[in-house]
């Protein structure tokens, strides 16, 4: 049932944005000004657009159903699949290392402020979360672009044709948000399992104070991260625009805005079908890591309670 419901909140997701978006003002084509009506009226009928709306709707559901997401009207009549597909790498490599290394260094912080309670290293990694999460992510981004890029030299200033160094600014900057909310949660978490009495017990049988914050734990306060971390990691996959900006990174979040701006609409549509199926993806995989991080929790639905 899981599966279906998944296919039909897709299917909702991309009638309400087909409607919508058919109420954006201003034309499709570049240059509409310098287009006479009867050129407009050819092009639209040549695109599709002089259709009723409704038949619009349908006639795109057919051509998806086959896989055709259809032509950009504005970056050179390309296929909207091959446009995206030249984009989401650069973006997905950026998300995934942000937010890996965000939720590493996190929970590190977190786990050790909670073990060092009330001491000047809880302190001092809240008072990091704190900075990480209240700053925006391009204000971080703008910092180190000038400091370590122009100031120190270290890294390329933008642009995305310098291999691994290309990407390092950009990642430390979309990493602050995650790193920020994994070491809040992981630390409040902790806190509260620390003092059950359980943890007690595997204290009582002579397991070390790491061993116990670790193994016991952190294993019981991942969960309300892994609910927080879902959605947040199909948003950095799928790209930071103001932060592909800074850096020139020819990413998806770039091409989306672009889009919008444009009114291409296959464009629009194929970038939220894409972040729609990634984010419902992601929160299938977030149920089954529910059952994995703690055996006693199960999905409904799969048959076991």
């Amino acid at each position: 049932m899981r599966i279906v419901y998944m296919f039909i909140t897709l299917f909702l997701i991309i009638s309400i944005t087909f409607f919508l978006m058919k109420l954006l003002p201003g034309s499709p084509y570049a240059n509409p000004e310098k287009l006479t009506p009867t050129q407009i009226a050819l092009l639209n009928k040549q695109v599709g657009l002089d259709k009723p709306v409704v038949e619009q709707y349908f006639i795109y559901l057919r051509n998806l159903m086959s896989g055709n997401m259809g032509v950009s009207f504005q970056f050179n009549n390309q296929p909207v699949s091959a446009l995206l597909a030249s984009r989401i790498g650069p973006s997905l490599q950026l998300g995934i290392q942000a937010i890996v290394l965000g939720t590493v260094v996190g929970i590190i912080l977190g786990a050790v402020a909670s073990i060092r309670q009330n001491t000047w290293i809880d302190t001092l990694c809240s008072v990091i979360a704190i900075i990480g999460k209240s700053i925006p992510n391009f204000v971080f981004a703008v910092v180190m672009q000038y400091l370590l890029a122009v100031k120190l030299r270290l890294f390329p200033i933008a642009m995305w044709d310098e291999g691994i160094k290309s990407t390092i600014l950009p990642t430390l900057a979309l990493a602050m948000s995650p790193m920020a909310d994994a070491a809040r949660f992981i630390r409040t978490e902790m806190v509260e399992v620390l003092h059950k009495n359980f943890i007690e017990f595997a204290r009582g049988k002579g397991m070390t104070a790491l061993t116990v914050a670790f193994k016991h734990g952190l294993r019981n306060s991942l969960i309300p991260l892994v609910t927080l971390l879902g959605p947040m990691a199909v948003d950095l996959m799928t790209g930071s625009l103001v932060i592909e900006n800074i850096y020139a990174v020819p990413g998806i979040g770039e091409q989306f805005v672009k889009s919008i701006m444009t009114d291409d609409y296959p464009t629009i549509m194929a970038v939220t079908i894409l972040y729609s199926a990634m984010l419902i993806v992601v929160i299938l995989i977030v149920d089954l890591l529910y059952g994995l991080i703690d055996p006693r929790i199960h999905i409904q639905g799969s048959g076991k309670r």
